[in-house]
Parts: C-alpha cells; sequence; structure tokens
C-alpha cells in the first residue's frame, strides 16, 4: 500500500478517536460504526491497522488496531498469517492495556502454533523491557476459562519461576496472575509450587495467586510467609 493511503487513513481513524468519548463503550462503538476502508479484505485492513498501531502514541488510537485483532481473533487462518505482524506489535507497547490487549490475541495464536509463539514468550521472557517479560507471562494463559487448549504445566511454570524475583511491579502482576489462573487448571502442582516458594513470592504477586485458593490454604501461606520472631 502507497504511504500516502495508509496516512490518509491514520488521519481519519485519529479524528474520529478524537472526536469520541475516551472509555472502553465510546470506543468500541466507534469501531463498530466502520471507517472507509473497512470493506477491504482481512490482510489489506491488517496493514493499516499495523501502520496505525506502529505510529500512534495515542492510547485510544492504538486500541482501535487492537479492536480489529479482537474482532478476528476467532479466525485461525487469520491468526497464524498475521502472527509475524502482530507479535512486532508489543515493541511499542508502554502501558499495562495495551500488553493485556495483546496477551488476549497471542493466547489465543498459542493455541494454534505453539511453537512459534512459545520460541517468542521465551525471547520476552528474558528480555531487558518490562513489558516483554510480563507479556511473557500472560500470554500463557490470559485467563485460562477461555482457552480451549491449555500447555502442560511443566511448559508453563519456566516462564514463572525464571522471573519469580523480577522487581517490576508489573511483572510481580503478572507472576500472581499466572499463578492463580494456573492453579485452576493445575491446583495441586501450581499450591506446592507457591509453597515451595512462600516465602520468595512478593506481596504483590502473592495477592492476586492466593485469590482462588482454600480459605485454610490461603491462611496456612500467610503463615508460613511471616518473618520468623
Amino acid at each position: 500500500m502507497e504511504e500516502d493511503f495508509l496516512n490518509h487513513c491514520f488521519i481519519e481513524v485519529k479524528n474520529k478517536v478524537e472526536a469520541t468519548d475516551k472509555n472502553s463503550p465510546s470506543q468500541r462503538n466507534l469501531f463498530k460504526q466502520g471507517f472507509s476502508f473497512s470493506g477491504l479484505s482481512r490482510s489489506e485492513q491488517l496493514m493499516i491497522w499495523d501502520y496505525i498501531w506502529n505510529n500512534s502514541s495515542e492510547f485510544w488510537l492504538s486500541m482501535q488496531s487492537f479492536l480489529f485483532l479482537e474482532k478476528n481473533m476467532k479466525n485461525k487462518d487469520f491468526l497464524t498469517l498475521s502472527w509475524d505482524t502482530i507479535k512486532k506489535w508489543q515493541n511499542k507497547v508502554d502501558h499495562w492495556g495495551k500488553c493485556d490487549g495483546l496477551s488476549k490475541i497471542y493466547t489465543k495464536v498459542l493455541e494454534i502454533i505453539p511453537d512459534q509463539v512459545l520460541q517468542q514468550l521465551k525471547q520476552w521472557n528474558k528480555s531487558d523491557n518490562l513489558w516483554d517479560r510480563r507479556q511473557s507471562l500472560v500470554s500463557l494463559l490470559y485467563f485460562s476459562r477461555t482457552k480451549k487448549i491449555i500447555l502442560p504445566y511443566e511448559t508453563i511454570i519456566p516462564f514463572v519461576a525464571e522471573l519469580i524475583d523480577d522487581k517490576e511491579y508489573y511483572v510481580q502482576k503478572g507472576i500472581g496472575w499466572t499463578l492463580k489462573e494456573l492453579y485452576g487448571v493445575y491446583p495441586n502442582k501450581t499450591l506446592k509450587y507457591i509453597e515451595k516458594n512462600a516465602k520468595r513470592i512478593s506481596t504483590t504477586a502473592f495477592s492476586a495467586a492466593a485469590e482462588k485458593l482454600e480459605k485454610s490454604d490461603k491462611e496456612r501461606l500467610k503463615k508460613m510467609r511471616k518473618p520468623a520472631r
């Protein structure tokens, strides 16, 4: 596509976003109304939304690109063919909302082409960028109830173990999120991991990880976490 056309589309979406209330329901409604290019093929629209994502510094403008992916996230062929493009969207993530929005998409691609996605998640797991590290965690399960295919516990837990001592708040929130969702599908193994690392897991991570635990287990772990007097 010509740069001039891509920029024309960018300006169209930008103007409409700026004229719309900055909240999720309003922005979703804007997307549903469509744009001048909404009748193009998915692959052509992806080129436009890719351009918008990579050239936008404004959150709600970027999220219009995410809504395009969300609309097509049940199309396995589209997700497979788009992976090489959309995995690079992570490079522009500078906000937890963008990160977790992509997690919703990436976790679906993970079900379709697990080897390729896992290879990328492993790279992000060791990245210097905190949003990459968070992405390497949250994409593994997102909300486990939404997944049809879940990776083995033994595949997931090394991602957590690698970052358990991470100093970044949003990475620790990702640790807690992942352990909580992991407990929902592998309760016994996950509980044993939390027990083994009870004193090592941060307060931030433990708060999220413990949400689904049985009350008795939660209280027992809290006692284990208390420093010895």
